[in-house]
């Protein structure tokens, strides 16, 4: 069995969002985002498969866009969906930093706005 800790593995990078895909199977994949404040996953979709988002760490701001922007404050603990074919972003806003997790469906195809 596979097991990360991906609090104690942080990987920062100054020129922008860091992602390191730790577990992965013909099924689902699991990446982990590292932001430094600012720092922005920008607006995309997958149109084959929803995405859940865990918040491990820090604040920032969650964005959907199914036709109207939502904007959604995000804290350690939280939990998110990107449905399916949903625009969604991911701004952190946090001094320290944010570290978020997120497990998506294979295939499930990517777009960016």
């Amino acid at each position: 069995m596979d097991c990360i800790d991906v609090l104690k593995k942080k990987d920062f990078k100054d020129d922008g969002v860091n992602k390191v895909t730790y577990l992965k199977t013909d099924q689902i994949t699991e990446d982990t985002y590292y932001f430094k404040n600012g720092q922005v996953l920008d607006y995309h979709r997958h149109p084959e498969g929803d995405q859940i988002f865990f918040i491990n760490e820090g604040e920032g701001e969650f964005y959907l866009d199914n036709g109207k922007e939502e904007k959604i404050p995000v804290r350690t603990g939280m939990t998110l969906l990107a449905p399916k074919n949903v625009w969604h972003k991911l701004v952190c806003t946090g001094k320290s930093g944010l570290v978020a997790s997120q497990v998506t469906k294979q295939p499930a195809g990517m777009e960016k706005r």
